[in-house]
């Protein structure tokens, strides 16, 4: 089996497409790399390969931070840290001039406490809390100790939680840069978090899984995703590569189709049948264009606008419909395979995780997870996204940031 190096790579790690959004966006090759990166999975769940895995942590904000390859100096930054004039902090005016609130709260004390760790390079992580985020709250009658970043509320067993108790600030890290300058660093997935500096203000801890041995799928289970992996395969080659490649070519199409696709995510929804998803698609966007024309005073700009959509609908051709049916019957079953290799990796966290609704409290999985390349440190992202997207944008799942004090 290939290495994950032939999936997937990322030369930043400011945004991860979706597995099975790789058929929209990555043509032929996408396609087949989603369905490999699958299997190699399930093998490596099977107890026959060794690759190496991560969880996915739903923090916020994602931080960068490290020593500034042009001068040395220590910095904190955001995802504008890789714009071609990179924005990074080194005092706390330099952030309040950029930011305010809560979010300047936490550059300000990532700024002050990580230069305890004496870290070497540049590296990425996500916020987990601060002092204040962290609480002691008694859910289904267990005392946990938990933060609320964002989505998801992470509860670790109070007797197990003292070190987060007692630190300023906790990151998860995940990714680490390397290169002359911020605009041309390569991105690798994991963080050796074993060479920083012990502190009792950091609650440092890298994203790995070093133990799936609870995880190990039988053959029942291995069987399951097989058939799920084999009817993509059938699927594909039924798919016209031009199709594929129309797409590939065509971001601002795959684009569309992604946020269609999206409106039953949000709803915890698989997509219904896939004949009927294409037709629903084409009356989607033929209504979003209609709502810009409607927008727009002048003849030239509604003109503009019509022709936008006239040049779209014309990628709808029988044979392009044809293979769309076809390329949502494949996208389903690599969701599927997803979602199974995802359930057994649940069975595994050393933590529990929840969301809070407006009448008490969920159970719910993590995030995600990352599946690493053992040798090139490249990565595949799986989420759940009909549990977490529709966690995420459900009104009626109060969020990290739902708080008076926020």
């Amino acid at each position: 089996m290939v290495g994950f190096r032939n999936y997937i790579t990322e030369q930043k790690n400011t945004h991860m497409t979706h597995i099975e959004d790789k058929v929209l966006y990555g043509g032929v090759n996408g396609t087949r790399q989603a369905i490999n990166a699958l299997r190699e999975l399930r093998d490596m769940l099977g107890g026959q390969s060794k690759s190496k895995l991560s969880t996915k942590w739903d923090g916020a904000p994602a931080i960068f931070c490290g020593q500034d390859p042009r001068d040395g100096e220590f910095f904190v930054a955001k995802k504008g840290i890789f714009a071609k004039n990179p924005k990074v902090y080194k005092t706390n005016a330099e952030i309040d001039a950029d930011m305010s609130g809560d979010l300047a709260d936490k550059m300000k004390a990532a700024l002050k406490y990580l230069p305890d760790l004496n870290i070497k390079g540049v590296i990425q992580g996500d916020f987990l809390f601060s002092k204040g985020d962290v609480e002691t709250k008694k859910i289904d009658g267990q005392k946990y100790t938990t933060f609320h970043p964002n989505t998801i509320i992470y509860a670790v067993p109070y007797e197990q939680a003292d070190t987060i108790r007692k630190a300023q600030i906790g990151i998860v890290w995940h990714t680490t840069y390397t290169g002359k300058d911020f605009e041309s660093m390569k991105a690798k997935y994991g963080v050796d978090v074993s060479k920083f500096k012990s502190s009792k203000n950091v609650y440092s801890a890298d994203a790995m899984l070093r133990d799936v041995g609870g995880a190990t799928m039988d053959d029942k289970e291995t069987a399951e995703v097989t058939k799920n992996l084999s009817t993509a395969g059938k699927i594909f080659n039924k798919i016209a590569g031009s199709t594929l490649r129309e797409l590939e070519n065509n971001q601002e199409l795959a684009q569309l189709i992604e946020q269609y696709n999206n409106t039953y995510v949000r709803e915890g929804q698989m997509i219904p049948d896939s004949r009927r998803h294409v037709t629903g698609l084409i009356k989607w966007i033929e209504n979003k264009f209609a709502k810009e024309i409607e927008k727009r005073k002048s003849e030239k700009g509604k003109a503009t606008q019509q022709k936008k959509l006239d040049d779209i609908l014309t990628f709808f051709s029988n044979k392009n419909k044809k293979s769309l049916v076809n390329m949502f019957e494949l996208q389903k079953n690599i969701v599927l395979a997803k979602l199974k290799l995802i359930n057994k990796l649940n069975s595994i966290q050393n933590y529990d995780a929840f969301v809070k609704t407006k009448t008490g409290y969920k159970t719910t999985g993590a995030e995600g997870f990352v599946a690493i390349d053992k040798l090139g440190g490249d990565a595949v992202k799986l989420v759940d996204r009909l549990e977490f997207s529709y966690n995420n944008f459900s009104p009626d799942v109060l969020k990290g940031w739902d708080k008076p004090k926020r």
